[in-house]
């Protein structure tokens, strides 16, 4: 609070998405922009306390900005990631798709409010530059399917060897 050395302080938002301030009480600032925020809590302060105040707000840490990266990936698990992190990055964070993993069957999921929304995304066109590589967000929730054929092809291969080595067994003299 420029000039209103009182007022200044250093906040956390809570589970809740809310702050605590002196004299107006919880605001909400899950979901605001830092701009946002600054224009409700000089209205809240205006509005009773103050004459023009001018509120600054800053970002001093962030630790809501991780992604959960699921399912047909070599390591699952929640990364943190960056403002400008895209699919591409949060599949590499993962280390790749495994060996059953679909690049067509990508799927990213984000809530917004109390929805969520889900897009399904085709890796292989996004790295031929066919498609675009779209922006992660904290929050998003990345997960990757398996690919029936190459599961199928995994069980064949299986299957081929099991009766390959038990062939193999089954002519060697003396047994």
């Amino acid at each position: 609070m420029f000039q209103v050395d009182n007022l200044n302080r250093t906040v956390q938002v809570d589970a809740g998405g809310q702050i605590s301030l002196p004299l107006i009480g919880t605001v909400a600032a899950a979901g605001k922009t830092v701009r946002q925020l600054e224009q409700e809590i000089e209205t809240a302060y205006g509005a009773n306390y103050l004459q023009s105040p001018d509120v600054s707000v800053y970002v001093k840490e962030s630790i809501g900005q991780r992604i959960t990266v699921d399912g047909e990936v070599a390591r699952a698990g929640i990364f943190p990631v960056s403002s400008n992190s895209s699919l591409i990055d949060a599949i590499a964070l993962a280390g790749g798709f495994n060996n059953v993993g679909d690049a067509k069957k990508v799927f990213v999921y984000r809530t917004i409010g109390r929805n969520t929304l889900v897009a399904n995304y085709n890796v292989e066109e996004i790295r031929a530059g066919k498609s675009r590589n779209p922006r992660i967000y904290g929050g998003d929730k990345v997960v990757v399917f398996a690919s029936k054929s190459k599961i199928a092809m995994n069980n064949l291969k299986d299957a081929l060897g099991v009766a390959s080595s038990a062939a193999r067994l089954a002519v060697v003299p003396g047994l």
